[in-house]
C-alpha cells in the first residue's frame, strides 16, 4: 500500500481485484489499454489537485490478502473504499462479508459492463451492499468513483 500524503485528511482505499496486473496486456478490446500503474497515478494525480485526502491503493491476486487489507482499513483511518473485485464479484461471500463487516462505503468498479458480457458476470455479490456501482466506463470509472467518494466523505464531515 502506498499513501498520497500523510494527514489527518479523509483516506480513501482503491482495491484492484485478481489479474487486474495484467490490465494494458489481457483483452485490451475489453478492459482497455491502460495499465494498472496508470489508473493509479492518475487517481493520485487527481486526489492531490482536488483535495486534501489521501489515498491507498492495493492489488492482489489473492481473495484472503484483499480481505486482510479491508479488515485493516479502519485501523488505518480509510472512510471510503473504491474496489474494483474483478472475477470475486461473482463468487466470493467473503470479500462480501468483509466489506459489510467493516461497515465502510463502498463503489464497486468495473471496466466493462458486466451487464453486456456473459451471463455469469451479470450478477454481483457486492452490489446490493455498495453505495454505488460503475460499469462499463473504462478506467474513467475509477476517477468517477473516487470524485463522488471525496464529495460522500465531505458531506458526512
Amino acid at each position: 500500500m502506498t499513501a498520497s500524503k500523510l494527514s489527518s485528511a479523509p483516506l480513501i482505499l482503491v482495491l484492484h481485484g485478481p489479474n487486474l496486473n495484467l490490465l494494458g496486456k489481457r483483452e485490451p478490446e475489453i478492459y482497455g489499454h491502460d495499465s494498472l500503474a496508470d489508473i493509479d497515478a492518475r487517481l493520485q494525480r487527481l486526489i492531490k489537485e482536488t483535495s486534501k485526502a489521501s489515498l491507498l491503493s492495493f492489488q492482489s491476486n489473492s481473495e484472503g490478502a484483499l480481505i486482510d487489507c479491508i479488515h485493516a482499513a479502519p485501523q488505518k483511518g480509510v472512510g471510503f473504499i473504491v474496489i474494483n473485485p474483478g472475477g470475486l464479484t461473482h463468487s466470493s461471500v467473503a470479500l462480501r462479508d468483509a466489506l459489510t463487516g467493516v461497515a465502510l462505503p463502498f463503489i464497486e468498479v468495473h471496466l466493462s459492463n458486466i451487464h453486456a458480457r456473459e451471463p455469469f458476470r451479470h450478477r454481483s455479490l457486492l452490489a446490493d451492499q455498495a453505495v454505488g456501482v460503475i460499469a462499463g466506463l473504462g478506467a474513467r470509472g475509477y476517477e468517477f468513483a473516487l470524485m463522488w467518494a471525496l464529495e460522500y466523505l465531505q458531506r458526512r464531515s
